[in-house]
């Protein structure tokens, strides 16, 4: 199996982050979990040393002020040892095998960028889990949370990271044009035969707000519909460029140099 870093982006997630990380710890790929902690101002700090002295594979990064999960997500990448890169967030969980199914996947298809996992949505309100489109708005919502992202490293950096637009730190949206640019250069498969990322309900989450909207009980504002199709699409342009570019250099022979004497 091919091992993994685990990137956790956390802010004042000191309640849930340890459900987070055991769940984390429990598959074998993980050969590295980064927690990028975003200037939290709870206990989180002190329940990553906690479990970094429990397990070598627990580190802590600190972001100097707080600046958004995409900023912490990137940031996290950066430092990452291993080919292939994992997101979730500090108050989602990874259930057993998920890891397993993802590396698995990637190591049988060398061709393949990126691999999503299914979302259980748990403790979400009846409402909305008991709605007629519920189905089919969670398996599009599985196809853009980070926390179901398993992604090559390589494939990542290409397409810049996820966007830190100040629109998007306020509203959420960027894991939405991640995933748009994603699908348009490297595709974006998602393992359907079994729900491997729990994520958690709680009052403002950003999942709630975009089944409210699909689900016509919410209606966003147009200027922020405008504003997050333009920052997107800017993304998938700016990501596109890039890998043009990639894909336009030259690549040497690696016949070490000689010495000129």
């Amino acid at each position: 199996m091919l091992p993994v870093s685990i990137v956790i982006p956390c802010y004042n997630a000191a309640a849930t982050l340890a459900r987070t990380l055991e769940s984390c710890l429990i598959q074998p790929e993980a050969a590295q979990i980064i927690v990028v902690d975003d200037g939290s101002g709870d206990d989180s700090m002190d329940v990553v040393r906690q479990y970094g002295e429990r397990d070598a594979r627990v580190g802590l990064l600190q972001m100097p002020v707080n600046g958004g999960a995409a900023r912490a997500r990137n940031w996290g990448a950066m430092h990452a040892s291993e080919s292939v890169l994992a997101f979730i967030d500090a108050d989602d969980e990874y259930l057993p095998g998920a890891l397993a199914a993802a590396s698995g996947y990637l190591e049988c298809h060398p061709t393949e960028a990126a691999v999503r996992l299914d979302v259980e949505f748990t403790n979400f309100p009846a409402d909305i889990t008991g709605h007629a489109e519920f189905d089919s708005l969670s398996s599009t919502l599985s196809n853009t949370v980070p926390s179901s992202l398993i992604i090559r490293r390589p494939a990542f950096m290409a397409l810049g990271g996820f966007p830190m637009d100040a629109f998007f730190r306020r509203n959420g949206g960027e894991d939405g044009a991640f995933s748009w640019a994603l699908r348009e250069l490297f595709g974006n498969a998602r393992l359907i035969d079994a729900r491997r990322v729990r994520m958690h309900y709680h009052p403002g989450i950003h999942a709630e707000r975009y089944f409210r909207i699909f689900m016509g009980e919410q209606q966003p504002r147009p200027e922020d519909v405008d504003e997050a199709f333009r920052l997107s699409e800017a993304f998938v342009k700016a990501a596109t460029a890039n890998v043009v570019q990639l894909r336009g250099f030259s690549v040497p022979n690696h016949t070490p140099p000689t010495s000129g004497r």
